[in-house]
C-alpha cells in the first residue's frame, strides 16, 4: 500500500467554509473522481482488503466451491440490490473514505477491524463509525488524541435528508459508547495475536489515569444531485456535549452511488 492512496487526490477543498445555525464552521469538500484505471485498481484493492485480506481469501473460499469474486460477492460484500444492501454499501464506503482521509491526510492511525468479521453483510457494524488515534511521540503523552467520527451518507434519491444533523446527533453519543468500541477493537487485535496494536488501543482505555485528548467529528456525504446548499445552515450543534471539540464536514460528488457499485465490482473482479 502506498503511503498515500492516490484516489484521495480527488478529494478537493472548495475554499468554502459554511456555518451551522449556531455558528459552528462546516468544511465543504468535493470528490472529483475520474476514470483512471490505475488509481481505481489501487483503490479497489485497498477497499477489498477492508473486508478480506488478499492473503486470506483462498483459504476462506476453498471449502465453499466459490471463486474469489463469487466469495466476495456472495459472502463478504453488501449486496448491490435489495433490502439494506445498497444502504450498507453507501455507509461502508463513506466510513472507509473518512478512515482513509484521517489516516493518509492527517496522520492518524485507524484500525481496520470493522468490516472483515461482519456476521450479516447487509448490516452496519455497531459502535462509533470511525475511531482514529494519534500519538505525538514515542512516549505516552496527554496530547495523544482519540478522534471519534460519525459518518452519514446519502448517495441516491431525490430529496436530501438531514444527514449532517444525524451525524451531529450520533456524535453526541460517542463518548458514552467509546469504552465498548475500544474494547471491541482491542479484542479483535488480541484474537489475531496482534498484541502490539492491541496495546496501542489499550493506551486509550483509562483516561482517568492515562489522560489524552478527545476530538469529535460529524460528516455528511452526498451525491451532487441531492446535496442541499442549505444543509449546513439548517444544522445545529448547540446540544452536542463537546461542541468545542467538534469538526464538521460535508462532502459532495457526482454520481457517487454509481461509483460505489463500480468500486465493489472492480474489487471483486480483480481479486
Amino acid at each position: 500500500m502506498s503511503s498515500q492512496l492516490k484516489y484521495l487526490n480527488w478529494l478537493k477543498e472548495t475554499g468554502s467554509t459554511l456555518k451551522t445555525k449556531d455558528g459552528t464552521p462546516v468544511k465543504l469538500l468535493e470528490f472529483l473522481h475520474t476514470e483512471d484505471s490505475t488509481i481505481l485498481s489501487e483503490w479497489a484493492k485497498h477497499f477489498r482488503n477492508q473486508y478480506c485480506c488478499d492473503s486470506d481469501i483462498d483459504f476462506l473460499r476453498e471449502t465453499t466451491g466459490k471463486s474469489r469474486s463469487e466469495y466476495l460477492n456472495d459472502l463478504k460484500f453488501p449486496t448491490e440490490k435489495g433490502g439494506f444492501g445498497p444502504g450498507t454499501r453507501s455507509g461502508d464506503f463513506a466510513e472507509i473514505l473518512i478512515s482513509d482521509y484521517l489516516e493518509y491526510l492527517f496522520n492518524y492511525w485507524v484500525p481496520r477491524t470493522r468490516y472483515d468479521r461482519k456476521t450479516i453483510r447487509n448490516e452496519s457494524t455497531k459502535g462509533s463509525d470511525v475511531l482514529a488515534f494519534k500519538f505525538v511521540s514515542k512516549a505516552e503523552s496527554p496530547d495523544d488524541c482519540l478522534a471519534m467520527y460519525e459518518v452519514k451518507a446519502q448517495l441516491s434519491g431525490k430529496i436530501a435528508n438531514a444527514r449532517l444533523q444525524d451525524a451531529i446527533n450520533d456524535s453526541g453519543k460517542d463518548n458514552l459508547r467509546k469504552a465498548e468500541s475500544l474494547n471491541a477493537i482491542r479484542q479483535r487485535f488480541y484474537e489475531a495475536k496482534n498484541i502490539q496494536d492491541a496495546n496501542k488501543v489499550g493506551r486509550f482505555q483509562n483516561p482517568a489515569d492515562r489522560p489524552y485528548k478527545d476530538v469529535y467529528g460529524a460528516v455528511a456525504i452526498y451525491g451532487d444531485n441531492i446535496y442541499d446548499p442549505l444543509e449546513a445552515s439548517q444544522s445545529n450543534t448547540s446540544e452536542h456535549p463537546h461542541k468545542n471539540f467538534l469538526s464538521l464536514i460535508i462532502i459532495k460528488g457526482e454520481e457517487l452511488m454509481k461509483l460505489v457499485h463500480s468500486l465493489y465490482k472492480r474489487a471483486s473482479d480483480e481479486a
